[in-house]
């Protein structure tokens, strides 16, 4: 009798993506905040003041790509178009006309300055969510606030990856004084006063996200450097690095295609975790006004407006909960990783 061909080994890659996806709350977590981060990509296509197309009088046009004036849909002046004017709706809406607008009708700096209730508005027909304290559309700024919060996050998880891989890297790998030099270095530079330096160069310069990605930079680093470190004082110890040292492999090659590969595991999993401290930091500076420069959609401005204005309960309660959504999805995204990475359950 012929025994049955033996199924093909899978990589320690794919049991590990296997693995993740049996954990259902973090393969459902990965899912929603990936659809959470592409709607907030096409923030535009979703939450605008501007309609997506317009027919008018028998010619088309896309207000979205090219700023119209106001007389080419019958209006007075040759200023841009505001179309949440009445009037112009009406213009838009009359005889063979016709208008194609976002699902929400408000950008992240939409002033309706046609509502008839005072800022802070409760959740409207128009106005899902209610406004905030300047009028803009509360549905708006929760949408680019996540995405600003989202990207400026990423950002400085990719700065602190690579970063505490370069730092940790050499550490690891080198040993010695060279470690020794390294950790003073980090024990000195991990004593100074973060939010000291973030407060000085706020008051010395303009208020930017290139500025607050540099500032972060430079502390967040330290947590991811000190795990791959010692990765890589376990993994320089064991046969396979002194079998390419033997054979002469340079020590860039085996730090790059031997050791790292290797020594990824904490690396994965620090990602998630990366990215709610970072979305936590760039709120708590942006609560403090330390943060996005003023107008920029911001979830830490949205939760000082709620603390200013207790009465309008849909700013502080629409806000924590997107914040506390996001974190979970992230939370549970993370503890999903670091059990399908766990090598204890690399059989099961």
């Amino acid at each position: 009798m012929s025994s049955a061909p033996a199924s093909p080994s899978l990589s320690p890659s794919r049991r590990a993506w296997l693995r993740f996806k049996r954990n259902r709350l973090g393969y459902w977590s990965l899912l929603i905040f990936c659809a959470l981060v592409l709607v907030s990509l096409c923030a535009e296509l979703v939450s605008n003041d501007k309609p997506l197309i317009v027919r008018y009088e028998g010619q088309t046009y896309f207000p979205m790509l090219k700023d119209y004036p106001e007389k080419t849909f019958g209006g007075d002046f040759d200023t841009p178009t505001d179309y949440l004017d009445p009037s112009i709706q009406q213009r838009l809406s009359a005889g063979a006309n016709w208008a194609l607008y976002t699902i929400n009708t408000a950008g992240p700096k939409t002033l309706n300055y046609f509502a008839r209730l005072p800022n802070p508005s409760g959740p409207t027909a128009n106005n899902w969510l209610g406004t905030d304290d300047r009028g803009r559309d509360m549905v708006a700024q929760l949408l680019y606030g996540f995405r600003v919060s989202v990207l400026f996050a990423l950002a400085l998880t990719v700065t602190g990856v690579v970063l505490g891989l370069l730092t940790g890297a050499i550490q690891g790998f080198f040993g010695g004084k060279t470690d020794l030099a390294f950790q003073r270095f980090v024990e000195i530079w991990g004593a100074m006063p973060e939010l000291y330096l973030l407060i000085i160069f706020s008051a010395l310069f303009s208020p930017s996200l290139a500025l607050l990605l540099i500032l972060l930079s430079l502390f967040g680093w330290m947590g991811l450097s000190d795990y791959v470190r010692a990765e890589f004082l376990r993994n320089r110890q064991l046969d396979y690095v002194k079998a390419a040292r033997a054979l002469g492999v340079s020590n860039s090659q085996i730090i790059w295609r031997h050791i790292l590969p290797n020594s990824l595991t904490p690396v994965v999993t620090f990602l998630p975790f990366r990215m709610s401290a970072a979305i936590l930091s760039l709120t708590s500076l942006d609560f403090l006004g330390l943060g996005v420069p003023p107008g920029t959609p911001s979830l830490g401005e949205l939760l000082s407006q709620g603390k200013n204005n207790i009465d309008a309960w849909w700013i502080s309660l629409s806000t924590f909960g997107v914040l506390v959504v996001t974190l979970l999805l992230l939370t549970f995204m993370g503890d999903a990783l670091r059990d399908a990475l766990d090598p204890r359950k690399a059989d099961q």
